[in-house]
């Protein structure tokens, strides 16, 4: 017998749901991303019951999320596998909504033989793009929009993205300061701004009466001890990837200078303006910051961006124009108009 897992659905037909599993595994921005989607639906069918699955290190993301019934945690060992799959065949979904769409979701999908709608990629407009300087994407609204998308004719509210925290996060920041947050780290070399040129940015900052706290996670401590080493007075609160703290301390900021990066779309979530600087990646791939007050900063005269859709470990060309023509002056500059 053949089993078609792919499904179109409607908004009418989502009204006959009583439960929906959600798969995004990972990873930090693409978690919250998917955020508008699951408030939009709990608020327009408030019976329906939405599931979450997640990779265990990014459940923090929607483990306070009040419109999300259950978070399940996917981890790689097939004895958690068939544990899972055990527990997720219990709930008796209705509907599976695949935002993940690679083979580990389309293995979990087939095993539970479910109806499914999933997240198109474009992975090949992606590619014509990177390697063709073909744009087939500038057409395309950002994620969260296109992850709507999977759900035919379904329409996300006009609120951002979600991160809820527990109450007994405290910070170490005083909101009545003007401090400015400092994200300088990526997965890729070629998305980072240079650490130099954060280093500049803090002094130019620091002299005009401003205060800099420095945000990442373990991968992130290097390169923020590395500023703090050259600009003492900052205030380096990188830690082992905690993100609740790490959100509630960015939430007393006036706002962050950021790369393309999940830490941009955390400070998205609780709503600080974001100043972004792109290097590598560009807007049509559709990551930038969502509903929420933003400044991107990229050098839009290189005919050799993008070089990659998610970042490269150096630059092909060598000379890393992309992000060392953004200087710290005139992110300074902009970072000004920002804060007005």
């Amino acid at each position: 017998m053949i089993f078609f897992s792919i499904y179109f659905f409607s908004i009418l037909e989502l009204n006959g749901l009583n439960n929906i599993l959600i798969i995004r595994l990972s990873s930090l921005g693409d978690v919250l991303l998917t955020t508008p989607l699951v408030r939009t639906i709990k608020n327009k069918y408030p019976n329906i019951s939405i599931d979450f699955l997640v990779k265990e290190e990014f459940k923090d993301l929607v483990a306070y999320n009040p419109y999300i019934s259950n978070v399940f945690i996917y981890k790689k060992n097939a004895d958690n596998f068939y544990e899972l799959l055990s527990s997720l065949k219990k709930q008796n979904y209705n509907l599976i909504v695949d935002l993940q769409n690679n083979l580990r979701s389309k293995k979990i999908i087939k095993k539970l033989r479910v109806k499914s709608v999933k997240f198109q990629k474009h992975s090949i407009n992606k590619l014509l793009l990177v390697k063709f300087k073909i744009n087939r994407l500038n057409f395309l609204p950002q994620i969260p929009v296109r992850y709507a998308n999977s759900l035919n004719n379904f329409t996300l509210d006009d609120k951002g993205l979600d991160l809820f925290l527990p109450d007994n996060i405290t910070s170490v920041l005083n909101k009545n300061e003007r401090i400015i947050g400092f994200a300088p780290g990526s997965k890729h070399f070629t998305k980072m701004w240079p650490i130099e040129y954060f280093i500049l940015l803090a002094k130019l900052l620091i002299n005009n009466g401003f205060k800099i706290a420095l945000f990442g996670g373990r991968s992130d401590k290097d390169d923020c001890k590395t500023i703090k080493d050259a600009v003492p007075e900052v205030i380096n609160l990188s830690n082992d990837n905690n993100i609740f703290q790490t959100a509630r301390d960015m939430k007393n900021c006036l706002a962050l200078v950021c790369n393309d990066s999940g830490l941009m779309h955390v400070a998205c979530a609780i709503k600080i303006p974001v100043l972004v600087l792109f290097g590598s990646t560009v807007k049509e791939f559709g990551f930038t910051p969502y509903k929420n007050k933003n400044l991107i900063l990229e050098n839009n005269s290189l005919d050799c961006r993008p070089c990659s859709h998610i970042g490269r470990s150096g630059c092909p060309k060598k000379h890393f124009a992309c992000m060392k023509s953004l200087s710290p002056e005139i992110t300074f500059d902009k970072l000004k108009e920002l804060l007005k």
